[in-house]
């Protein structure tokens, strides 16, 4: 067996774990959820990203509270993730040490950051992920200008399928940061593909790796939002089920569709979350320091 299906195997048997452990239910989701789930994972396919634009749709709609949305970003897009990661691993070539590295990276990083979140108050959550993603749409603005124009505004990479030495290590502890960065609702996507310009690596490495690595922790992050019931069900379901089938209808149609709208629109729309998640934390009375006495 090559690493690559080992990978694959492995990506298998926890996402068997995860299903178990996902086995309550609570009413099945709305065509609304069903549908949000299908659009936001049909253009995550398509390497746009899906946590920006859930979370835009959860905030119009008022589905989620947002402190728990978060978990529910995470529990919700696994499966769909899960499959994008098969996908991508068999279509693109990779170098096997910097995949599995960067992935186990993003693991632990996941982990200990949903550790971390799933006990945090409302006000600190939208102050996280609106900074997020103030930083994501600013890493797609500035790669979105540098694509038309042709300029260098950040390097876009080398023809290399991996790193060694320094580099190896730079790529690790970067995913691990973007792993923990997944547990506040931002996603891998956009980032990982900075990082990987910028260790000089081809930009189509970035696929197997950032589906890879959210494959792999999506399930182990989201295990403890389950646990602690920091996540919506009925929404997570909706996003689940409406988006495997997309992210399919999406593999068949990502070689001819014409993305350049659409990222654009994506970038108003991370804008806008971002801006109104922060303006929702000002108004959101402080928690009491720890040890403070409450009336």
């Amino acid at each position: 067996m090559n690493p690559i299906s080992g990978l694959l195997w492995a990506l298998g048997a926890l996402t068997g774990i995860y299903v178990v452990g996902w086995s309550r239910t609570a009413g099945g989701p709305s065509i609304l959820q069903l549908a949000i789930g299908a659009v936001t994972n049909f253009f995550d396919t398509l390497g746009i990203g899906s946590f920006a634009t859930t979370t835009t749709a959860f905030r119009v709609w008022r589905l989620v509270p947002d402190r728990i949305i978060p978990g529910t970003l995470n529990v919700g897009h696994t499966l769909p993730t899960v499959a994008q990661a098969f996908i991508y691993t068999k279509l693109i070539p990779v170098d096997v040490l910097t995949l599995f590295s960067m992935i186990g990276a993003a693991i632990l990083g996941a982990w200990l950051g949903a550790g971390v979140v799933c006990h945090w108050p409302k006000r600190k959550v939208q102050i996280g992920m609106g900074a997020a993603l103030l930083v994501a749409a600013t890493l797609m603005l500035i790669t979105q200008l540098q694509a038309m124009t042709g300029s260098q505004i950040l390097p876009l990479g080398g023809e290399a399928l991996g790193v060694r030495g320094v580099a190896l290590v730079v790529a690790v502890v970067g995913n691990f940061l973007l792993g923990a960065l997944m547990t506040l609702g931002i996603g891998l996507y956009a980032p990982c593909m900075i990082l990987i310009s910028l260790l000089g690596m081809n930009p189509t490495a970035a696929f197997p790796i950032m589906m890879g690595s959210c494959a792999f922790l999506m399930p182990v992050g989201s295990l403890r939002f389950i646990r602690e019931n920091a996540y919506s069900l009925p929404n997570a379901l909706g996003l689940a089920i409406g988006g495997l089938p997309a992210v399919l209808v999406a593999a068949l149609l990502v070689v001819s569709m014409n993305l350049n709208t659409v990222r654009w629109l994506v970038i108003v729309v991370v804008l806008y979350t971002a801006v109104t998640m922060l303006f929702a934390a000002g108004r959101e009375p402080s928690e009491p320091a720890s040890g403070t006495s409450r009336a």
